[in-house]
C-alpha cells in the first residue's frame, strides 16, 4: 500500500454508497459523459460543488430583471453528434444564428462587417486584392477544418511504455488518424503544418494586406489565448475556432435562447431522463486511492462514495495537485502537472444596458445587424500585440481587446423590453498580477477601463450601463474552478494538444491510476463548449467495462 492511500475493509465498503461511475463536476462535459454512460445502463452519480449544474456554461440573473450567460457566452463548437445523441432540442435547446458574424470598428472611424454573403464586398472597400483572396482562404480553411472535425470525436493515439503488445493498439489508432489526414492534398497538408506551427499574424500576413480583415480573423488566434497574435502556435488557436457550426451551417456562430445555461440544462435533463443522479452543492475534497486504483471520493461533508470509475471534469491541474494525498500518484506525474500551463488572459463582464450602443462609425440605437454580431474592439494585429506585451509588463493592457456580444438582440427573454444585456469578453490581462498584487484590489479599475474602451467607439455606452457583473481571472477560478481564469482548462499549445493533452502518455482520457478517467476540456480536443471530451471519455470508459477492466456494482 502506498503512503497516504486510504484502506477500507470489504465490509465497510459494502455499507457505503456505490456506483458504476462517479463524475466530479457537472460542467457540460461531465453531463455529456454521464448521459452516455447512463444510456449504456450504468449507475451514474454526478457531484457538483455549486448550486447549479452547468459549470461555466450557465445563465444567471446578475442585475434585477437582467439575465445573461455568466462565463461561456456564445455557441458554435457544440458537436452536432452530441446534440443528436442527447436529443437536446427535445429537452428545450434552440440556437439562433447571428445576422452577421463580426463587426469591427476601425481606428479611422470606419468599420468592417463580415458574414455570409457580405464579407467579400466589405473587404473590397479596403483592398480589392484581399477581397479576391477571401474565397480561396475560406476554401482552404474549410477543407482543413473538415478533416480536423473528423478527429474531434477520435481518441488520440496514446504514447505508451512497454513491448509491442502494448504499443500495437496505439499504432493501429495512429494509422487511422494518419488515414484521415491523407484526405488532404499535399498543398493542404503543408497548410496544416503551417497552421500548427506558425503565428496567426504571420499566417494572415501571407494572405492579406489590409488591417481590418487581418484583425477580424486574427482575433480568433488570441481569443482565450494569453499570447500575441504573432506568438508561435496562435494560428492553431485560430483554426480551433473555425471547427464549429450552427444548425448545420459550418463556421457559423449563434446564441442559445435562454443563454448558455439552456445548453447545460438540456444536457442535465437528458442525463436525468436516462437515470443519472446529479447532486448539487456537493464538493469533492479528495479522491480515494487503494493501491494503484482510484476507488471513490470523499466529499467536503465527509461522505465516502465508491465507484468502479472515478471521472474528473475538472481542470487537470486542479484535480492532480489538490485532490490527491501525498504519495498516491506515480513518481514524476505530479511534477509534470505542475508545469501544465493555464491562464487565458481573460477578464469577463456582463452589463445591463438601458439602450443599445450607438457606434460612431455606424450610428443608430435601434437593433441592427451589427448589434447581433461579435463586435471586436481591436482594430489591428499590432494593437493586439501591444495589448499582450502591455499586460505582461503592467498586469493588464491599458488599451485592451474587447469582444462585445449583445444576445438580447436575438433573445428578448434576457432583459426587460427595450433594454439589453451584453457580454464583454476582455483581453489581455495577466492571470496572476505582477508583484503579488491581488485581482480583488484592481477588478473595479479594470472593469472601468473595459467600459471606457467600448465607450470610445460607442459614446453612449458608459451612460447606458445600469449594472455590471465582473469576473476577473481570480473570480473565474474561485467560481468555476478555471485555474488562472483559463476558459479552456489549459493552453492550446503544441505540447498540450491531442495525445499530449493533458500530458503525453495520458491522452486517451485515462488517468495515471486504474479506475481514474478525465472528461474535461483539459483533454482532447480542448476548450470551448463542445461536449466532445465528455463523449470520447464515455466511449473509453464503456470499452473498459466491456473488457473487464472495470466491474459494475450490480
Amino acid at each position: 500500500m502506498k503512503t497516504g492511500t486510504v484502506q477500507r475493509s470489504e465490509a465497510g465498503r459494502a455499507d457505503a454508497q456505490r456506483y458504476d461511475a462517479l463524475i466530479i463536476g457537472a460542467g457540460h462535459n461531465g453531463l455529456v459523459c454521464a448521459a452516455y454512460l447512463a444510456a449504456a445502463g450504468l449507475k451514474v452519480l454526478v457531484l457538483e460543488r455549486r448550486a447549479v449544474a452547468g459549470g461555466a456554461a450557465v445563465t444567471e440573473e446578475f442585475h434585477p430583471g437582467f439575465r445573461n450567460s455568466v462565463a461561456a457566452y456564445t455557441v458554435s463548437l457544440l458537436n452536432p453528434k452530441v446534440i443528436r445523441d442527447l436529443e437536446l432540442p427535445r429537452h428545450g435547446l434552440r440556437v439562433v444564428e447571428r445576422r452577421c458574424a463580426n463587426f469591427l470598428p476601425t481606428a479611422d472611424g470606419g468599420y468592417l462587417m463580415t458574414g455570409e454573403g457580405r464579407t467579400q464586398a466589405e473587404v473590397a472597400r479596403f483592398s480589392a486584392r484581399d477581397a479576391a483572396r477571401i474565397p480561396e482562404y475560406g476554401a482552404r480553411l474549410d477543407a482543413i477544418a473538415d478533416v480536423l472535425r473528423d478527429l474531434v470525436l477520435v481518441t488520440p493515439p496514446n504514447a505508451v511504455e512497454g513491448g509491442w503488445r502494448t504499443a500495437l493498439p496505439e499504432l493501429v489508432r495512429a494509422a487511422r488518424v494518419g488515414g484521415r489526414l491523407t484526405k488532404l492534398a499535399m498543398p493542404l497538408r503543408r497548410e496544416l503544418l503551417s497552421l500548427f506551427a506558425m503565428s496567426a499574424g504571420d499566417y494572415l500576413d501571407r494572405w492579406f494586406e489590409s488591417d481590418p480583415i487581418k484583425a477580424v480573423f486574427g482575433f480568433d488566434g488570441v481569443v482565450g489565448n494569453y499570447a500575441s497574435p504573432y506568438s508561435g502556435g496562435s494560428a492553431y488557436v485560430l483554426l480551433h475556432h473555425v471547427f464549429g457550426e450552427v444548425n448545420g451551417k459550418k463556421g457559423a456562430w449563434g446564441h442559445a435562447l435562454g443563454g448558455m445555461g439552456a445548453i447545460t440544462q438540456a444536457m442535465a435533463a437528458a442525463a436525468r431522463a436516462r437515470g443519472v443522479e446529479i447532486r448539487l452543492e456537493t464538493a469533492v475534497r479528495r479522491v480515494l486511492v487503494e493501491g494503484d486504483r482510484a476507488v471513490g471520493v470523499v466529499t467536503d461533508s465527509g461522505a465516502t462514495l465508491y465507484a468502479a470509475a472515478v471521472i474528473s471534469n475538472l481542470n487537470p491541474k486542479l484535480l492532480y495537485l489538490e485532490m490527491f494525498e501525498s504519495g498516491t500518484l506515480p513518481a514524476g506525474f505530479r511534477e509534470g502537472m505542475q508545469h501544465y500551463r493555464c491562464g487565458s488572459g481573460t477578464f469577463r463582464m456582463n452589463v445591463a444596458l438601458a439602450e443599445l450602443p450607438d457606434f460612431s462609425c455606424l450610428p443608430g440605437r435601434r437593433p441592427a445587424d451589427h448589434h447581433t454580431a461579435g463586435i471586436i474592439i481591436a482594430p489591428t494585429l499590432a494593437y493586439m500585440e501591444r495589448a499582450y506585451f502591455d499586460a505582461r509588463a503592467h498586469g493588464w493592457s491599458r488599451a485592451p481587446i474587447v469582444e462585445l456580444v449583445i444576445p438580447s438582440t436575438l433573445d428578448g427573454s434576457l432583459a426587460p423590453r427595450g433594454q439589453h444585456v451584453a457580454s464583454l469578453f476582455c483581453q489581455h490581462v495577466a492571470p496572476q498580477l505582477p508583484g503579488g498584487a491581488s485581482w480583488d484590489a484592481h477588478r473595479e479599475t479594470v472593469a472601468d477601463l473595459m467600459i471606457d474602451t467600448v465607450n470610445a467607439y460607442a459614446p453612449n455606452f458608459k451612460a447606458a450601463v445600469l449594472g455590471r457583473q465582473i469576473m476577473s481571472p481570480l473570480d473565474l477560478e474561485r467560481t468555476f474552478g478555471l485555474v488562472g481564469g483559463d476558459i479552456g482548462h489549459g493552453a492550446l499549445s503544441l505540447d498540450q494538444l491531442f495525445s499530449a493533452r493533458p500530458m503525453l502518455g495520458y491522452g486517451n482520457y485515462r488517468g495515471p491510476l486504474a479506475g481514474l478517467y478525465m472528461c474535461s476540456a483539459g483533454t482532447h480536443p480542448g476548450g470551448g463548449v463542445t461536449g466532445a471530451p465528455g463523449h470520447n471519455a464515455a466511449r473509453e470508459i464503456l470499452a473498459d467495462f466491456r473488457r473487464g477492466r472495470l466491474r459494475r456494482v450490480a
